[in-house]
């Protein structure tokens, strides 16, 4: 699925990497601890979390992440998003709930893996 599929799925506002919105992701991961994320997810996918802090972009580039989504409206500080940047990680938040934003990604045929 396209990443710019995806920012109109969740009604997400594109924070950082706005060019890169043509590239496809193969599955979505939604969670708030890192642990899980770095245990079970596969490369090319996309991270939805409300976890606001740093480790959400070095855990996404370890594993080969093309996008991070902040729900629940969470906002990421400038530091956050230099680091994305950096990285070339689109991040995009959403007022979404988790739940709501995997749902409708997974309706939308997204699946985890």
């Amino acid at each position: 699925m396209k990443l710019s599929t995806i920012r109109e799925i969740l009604d997400a506002t594109v924070l950082s990497g706005e060019e890169h919105l043509d590239r496809e992701v193969l599955a979505a991961c939604g969670s708030d601890f890192m642990s899980d994320v770095l245990a079970y997810v596969k490369d090319q996918a996309l991270l939805l979390t409300g976890l606001v802090n740093p480790q959400v972009v070095r855990t996404a580039e370890m594993l080969d992440m093309k996008c991070i989504v902040f729900v629940r409206g969470k906002m990421p500080d400038e530091s956050i998003l230099k680091l994305a940047q950096a990285r070339d990680i689109v991040v995009m938040r959403s007022p979404k709930r988790m739940y709501d934003a995997c749902g409708l990604l997974y309706l939308n045929g997204l699946r985890g893996d």
